[in-house]
């Protein structure tokens, strides 16, 4: 876990900012800021920041471990938790058992073994298809993007809610501004044949007022919540 400087007083002033910047960047558009989700990226931020986050107001997180995930969601079981992380398939049974929402859904065999899972155990979890603009190769081409759709929403075990991506870097909260507007044309095709999928995760500390003026449902906020993580 980072060491941290974090006080409760200082995540407290971070989540009220960030929730001043979602309400600002709503009404530049004229929606309503209750119609975005902000979710704490607590990847490697210790449980009691979490737990501080709370506090001030944030009832959804997001981890990227599988390890961090087991651990946290003990301590805060009231909390909604996000997997934010690459899903591999020698993990993707445990995010099964411990994600209430997976965000990072991408095709191969970590997607059947979710799947699988999630219906032995009765499950009907909710997912978000990773679409990969950056050529990363860690969620489903934007070509591809509506047909794995399809192949989701027939799968037992979970539910499409929705898309999400990780824009390519451009230096500045404009220039992820194309991908976000396109992710939300994506989901527009998508929802005309699922219509529960009306969930947009995108924009980060840096974009995320772009993202919610190109319509982000879900922001996924690490930094300007709980300060810089170490570089190693």
């Amino acid at each position: 876990m980072m060491r941290t400087a974090a006080t409760p007083e200082r995540v407290r002033a971070s989540v009220d900012l960030v929730r001043r910047g979602i309400e600002a960047a709503c009404a530049r558009c004229g929606r309503d800021p209750g119609a975005v989700r902000l979710v704490g990226a607590s990847k490697t931020v210790p449980a009691e920041v979490v737990r501080w986050a709370w506090e001030a107001g944030v009832r959804e997180f997001g981890e990227n471990y599988v390890q961090e995930l087991r651990a946290k969601r003990p301590a805060l079981p009231e909390a909604t938790w996000h997997f934010i992380g690459t899903l591999q398939s020698h993990t993707a049974h445990r995010v099964a058992d411990l994600a209430d929402v997976v965000q990072t859904l991408a095709p191969g065999r970590a997607f059947t073994r979710l799947a699988r899972r999630a219906a032995e155990r009765g499950r009907r979890l909710p997912v978000l298809v990773e679409v990969d603009f950056a050529g990363r190769g860690t969620g489903a081409a934007p070509e591809a993007c509506e047909a794995f759709a399809d192949e989701v929403a027939e799968t037992a075990g979970i539910e499409l809610v929705g898309l999400m991506t990780l824009p390519p870097e451009t230096g500045s909260p404009e220039g992820a501004r194309p991908y976000f507007r396109r992710l939300r044309e994506l989901l527009e095709r998508v929802a005309e044949r699922h219509p529960a999928a009306v969930e947009l995760s995108m924009g980060m500390s840096m974009d995320y007022q772009v993202a919610v003026e190109e319509g982000a449902t879900m922001v996924r906020i690490g930094t300007a919540l709980f300060g810089e993580r170490p570089s190693a």
